[in-house]
């Protein structure tokens, strides 16, 4: 069998070959090709030494030396280049206690996690080297382990995880060996940084229906280290409207949810707080504010998790508001003021994540008509550009200076206040009728 190889990485090659040393493309590149998706990036494997391969190319990044690992920078692009190498013991749980140098790149595959990441193509003719079947398995659709899967995973204990990954992204199964050494792996699970896990944990919820790879980290006893809040979840009855449990709602909503990673991680999340919230009062179930408690306990996973600031404010502010009820009796103002509060730049997402919410409830397609209405005032209020925010005020803190308010919090309320009434009016967003204003509010807000 054979893949297409690239013309830089048969350049790289070429100079590897001029100077004596094998070099083999390896890894998800390879495993990609067979699978007919473009790879994103091409590793190599020689048995050159990192010094050999820093003699001989003008960019080389030590990206992991101390591991064999170097990055050739070539016309652009960067490709990973590591020395076939044996490893033994690993203490932590993740970096090998010793590395040894070889010349054989069988035994350098031998290390590699699963059967379908051991592959090696020939970068000259493509063909595919496979000592470990994972040709068969891609057929197959299986993810194995390489050897023997609890030694696997406890070399690097976060092979548990990628297993589930791989399982959940390709929609693969996993081999039964395989998956039951998971939950013998999981007490050094802990082992492993938040940084590690969050990555791993973001790709599995980009996967095309993200509650599979879900399940499987609750089957496998991973989802109890990772978020054992939404194990919390499980056999959470909600009522009403609800088909699911709270578990297979967020589930659900998940899977409806477009591939964004913050969309993904609100319709996971935003009723993580209900088992918390539950009241069942005269038969009668209800989750009063878990709106805001569920984007409290989210701020403090995504936390616990090294997500960036920027990705938990955004994900706590969707779920925070997810719970807006739209009807016709909104005005313009109402709807300018939900606006601000979402944020435009956050709008798509919260529909997308209302849209998911919905669908989550029955596992039926809802009825959109009210959302559909909400974002159609929207899209008419953006597109006629009215102020939503103090950017958007035809006047600033240095107006209201000029006409004698001091620096200080004063000049903040001031504007709040006169973003409040272009809300109402956005016809009274001109900088005459905002001084104006202004200087009556001064009675207000400055001391005689």
């Amino acid at each position: 069998m054979k893949i297409r190889i690239p013309d830089d990485v048969k350049a790289i090659a070429k100079i590897f070959k001029v100077h004596g040393f094998q070099c083999y493309a390896v890894g998800g590149a390879v495993r990609d090709s067979l699978l007919n998706k473009q790879p994103v990036d091409w590793d190599l494997a020689t048995d050159a030494l990192p010094e050999n391969v820093i003699a001989m190319f003008k960019a080389v990044i030590p990206t992991g030396i101390q591991h064999g690992t170097v990055t050739i920078r070539w016309k652009g692009k960067s490709f990973e280049t590591t020395t076939f190498r044996i490893e033994s013991d690993y203490s932590d749980s993740r970096h090998p206690d010793t590395v040894s140098y070889t010349d054989s790149l069988q035994l350098d595959l031998a290390r590699r996690d699963f059967t379908i990441n051991s592959l090696a193509a020939d970068p000259f003719n493509g063909t595919v080297i496979d000592y470990f079947n994972g040709i068969e398995d891609l057929r197959s659709r299986i993810v194995r382990a390489v050897g023997t899967p609890l030694e696997r995973f406890n070399e690097d204990v976060l092979r548990t995880l990628r297993a589930i990954r791989f399982a959940g992204v390709l929609q693969f199964t996993i081999e039964p060996e395989t998956f039951h050494a998971i939950s013998l792996a999981l007490e050094k699970f802990p082992l492993v940084s938040a940084e590690r896990v969050r990555d791993e944990f973001s790709k599995l919820l980009l996967a095309p229906r993200p509650s599979y790879p879900l399940q499987l980290l609750d089957e496998s006893g991973l989802l109890e280290h990772i978020l054992p809040e939404l194990k919390a979840c499980k056999s959470v009855a909600q009522g009403n409207m609800h088909r699911f449990d709270v578990f297979n709602h967020l589930l659900a909503s998940c899977d409806a949810s477009p591939s964004d990673l913050v969309t993904r991680l609100s319709a996971l999340l935003h009723d993580i707080a209900k088992p918390l919230c539950r009241n069942n009062n005269e038969q009668t179930l209800t989750f009063y504010g878990h709106d805001i408690e569920s984007a409290h306990m989210t701020k403090q996973i995504l936390t616990r998790l090294k997500y960036p600031n920027a990705v938990i404010e955004t994900v706590c502010a969707l779920i925070a508001n997810h719970m807006i009820a739209y009807d016709d009796s909104w005005t313009d103002g109402a709807v300018r003021r939900f606006i601000r509060r979402v944020g435009t730049e956050n709008l798509d997402r919260f529909f997308s994540l209302k849209i998911a919410d919905a669908s989550g409830m029955t596992g039926l397609p809802p009825d959109f008509r009210t959302v559909q209405a909400l974002y159609e005032r929207v899209q008419a209020i953006i597109q006629n550009q009215h102020a939503l925010s103090l950017k958007d005020l035809s006047i600033n803190g240095n107006d209201l200076q000029k006409i004698g308010y001091q620096k200080g919090p004063i000049l903040g309320k001031v504007l709040q206040e006169l973003l409040e009434t272009v809300l109402d009016d956005p016809s009274l967003n001109t900088k005459d009728r905002l001084l104006y204003i202004a200087e009556r509010l001064k009675n207000k807000y400055l001391q005689p």
